[in-house]
């Protein structure tokens, strides 16, 4: 299955593009309350700028004081106009952001889904490699009238140990026909990588040098191809990107999880199955989570930025780097609405998340705040943990 980290991340992703979103409706419904006070060019009435300009500073101080509660308007002595302006100003900010949610939410899945294709789409790419090889040799055998000397270590790359251990594993063949895996619209690129970016390449090459290959080195062969040729190339890179529209995020994932399938491939015994970090039989369970830690981050993004504005009372919470906001926000919804998630597993999972995408001192604020704010909550009961191992809140 895709463990929660890496949905933990992706809801990361999304929340972080929420947050962008939020601040450019933000600038959109200022730009429209400003453009309400533009004087009006068709009138024949006297246009007074001054009063247009106050009216419209007015109106922008009084929207971003009702941004959370609207009912609070009611109460301004403002002109009847600076009201309305403003009540449509704040109809289009919340509208705007519940459409971004709505759409962040449902691309967030299907991008989720979409991993097990595209880690698998990488493996096939070294298996069509593989393949194309062997077809050149057959070639020149036939050329050479069956002659198999001559061709020195060339099959080596067919018989990679690694990679046939996958092709023959009923688990892996299952996957990429459940996912979809082919790769026929790209022949012509797959014989054209190999022979630009595969067959000169050093790892190819020293390969190309050894006899009989261990299966250490079949692995290195391949782990080499796939990092270091396959997520580095730009042109096999943007095919990735044409498949995925969501591939810059999902692009350090899906390196991951293809590296770790091939490890395990070396590692199987013999006669045993590989086992696939896929979406498995638990995915609806998992979506759960991965729906809920986002939704909820966002509904209880008032509560979390109070939290987080009382504890950094030296900090405006606004210097504060973006991402750290972000990922205390997640940690904090976490720990209060997932009681079956130990603290201390929510605490190191977003400390390890800020160490990959904030700054570098975002590991000791993020993990001194949340130890903090963990305590007191368990303290004040808002913390609570059930299950089995979880007597220990702290």
């Amino acid at each position: 299955m895709l463990n929660r980290r890496i949905l933990r991340v992706k809801a990361f992703q999304n929340l972080y593009a929420y947050e962008q979103c939020k601040g450019s409706n933000l600038n959109l419904a200022k730009d429209y309350i400003k453009e309400s006070f533009l004087p009006d060019l068709n009138s024949m009435e006297v246009q007074d700028k001054t009063a247009l300009n106050k009216e419209a500073e007015e109106a922008i101080k009084l929207f971003e004081q009702n941004l959370s509660n609207k009912d609070l308007l009611q109460s301004s002595e403002a002109s009847a106009k600076v009201k309305k302006v403003v009540l449509q100003a704040l109809a289009k900010y919340h509208d705007a952001n519940e459409k971004d949610q709505q759409f962040l939410l449902k691309n967030m899945v299907v991008s989720a889904e979409r991993i097990p294709q595209l880690y698998l789409m990488a493996i096939e790419l070294l298996q069509a490699f593989a393949g194309h090889v062997e077809k050149e040799v057959e070639k020149k055998k036939k050329f050479a009238g069956g002659n198999p000397s001559g061709f020195g270590n060339e099959m080596n790359l067919p018989n990679n140990a690694v990679l046939n251990k996958l092709k023959e594993s009923n688990a892996y063949r299952a996957a990429i026909a459940r996912n979809n895996v082919h790769l026929d619209e790209v022949e012509l690129e797959i014989r054209e990588w190999f022979r630009d970016y595969i067959k000169p390449s050093e790892y190819y090459q020293e390969y190309l040098k050894i006899s009989e290959p261990t299966l250490e080195q079949d692995l290195e062969l391949v782990d080499s191809i796939l990092k270091k040729i396959i997520f580095k190339n730009e042109v096999i890179l943007n095919f990735f990107s044409e498949q995925d529209l969501n591939w810059t995020e999902n692009k350090a994932v899906v390196r991951s999880l293809a590296a770790k399938v091939l490890k395990n491939a070396a590692t199987l015994e013999e006669g045993s199955e590989s086992e696939l970090p896929e979406i498995a039989m638990n995915w609806d369970e998992d979506k759960e989570f991965f729906q809920n830690i986002f939704n909820f981050t966002i509904e209880n993004d008032a509560v979390s930025k109070a939290l987080i504005t009382q504890k950094t009372k030296n900090w405006d919470i606004e210097r504060l780097a973006f991402t750290d906001k972000v990922i205390i926000s997640m940690a904090l919804t976490e720990m209060k609405h997932f009681p079956s998630i130990p603290v201390k597993v929510s605490i190191n999972e977003y400390i390890d998340i800020s160490k990959t995408y904030s700054t570098p001192k975002s590991k000791q604020f993020v993990n001194g705040l949340l130890d903090v704010m963990s305590k007191e909550l368990t303290e004040n009961g808002e913390i609570r943990k059930s299950g089995r191992g979880l007597l220990d809140n702290k």
